[in-house]
């Protein structure tokens, strides 16, 4: 079976609203779409589609695989050019999953006041809070019991 090295490079871009992830030349991107995962080799037809927070993987060459817990966003490919642009990205191999799991704790712990009318955080930057913190655990292996 063939890899994707077998196949010609062409210009990937993840971007965040802070700017650029990673950009460059990759021979395959995978990325979460809303119906399951893309794949896109060079000269994909051109394509928009709308992303969730999940796994995304830029395959650089031989055994060299970025891959990046991305939130929801969007996603174009055009000649030769692909651009995902996702509300957050974090590199797997940067993921502390001990300061997630906190980071998903306090968010569910806040959530939780908001319910019992504790608290007048807003319920939706808790519930993006939540989702980012699970995303990254997912990602990176771990469970978010």
């Amino acid at each position: 079976m063939a890899d994707a090295t077998d196949h010609p490079a062409f210009d990937v871009q993840v971007v965040t609203p802070d700017g650029p992830v990673f950009q460059g030349e990759a021979h395959m991107l995978i990325v979460p779409g809303a119906a399951g995962e893309i794949g896109v080799l060079a000269r994909h037809a051109p394509l928009v589609a709308t992303l969730k927070a999940g796994s995304t993987r830029v395959h650089l060459g031989g055994n060299e695989i970025l891959e990046f817990a991305t939130g929801p966003g969007f996603f174009k490919v055009e000649l030769d050019r692909a651009l995902a642009l996702v509300d957050d990205a974090v590199n797997v191999r940067e993921i502390d999953d001990s300061r997630a799991q906190a980071q998903l704790d306090a968010a569910r712990a806040e959530l939780e006041r908001v319910e019992a009318g504790e608290s007048t955080a807003d319920r939706w930057q808790l519930e993006q809070r939540i989702r980012h913190a699970e995303n990254q655990l997912a990602v990176s292996g771990r469970t978010t019991g």
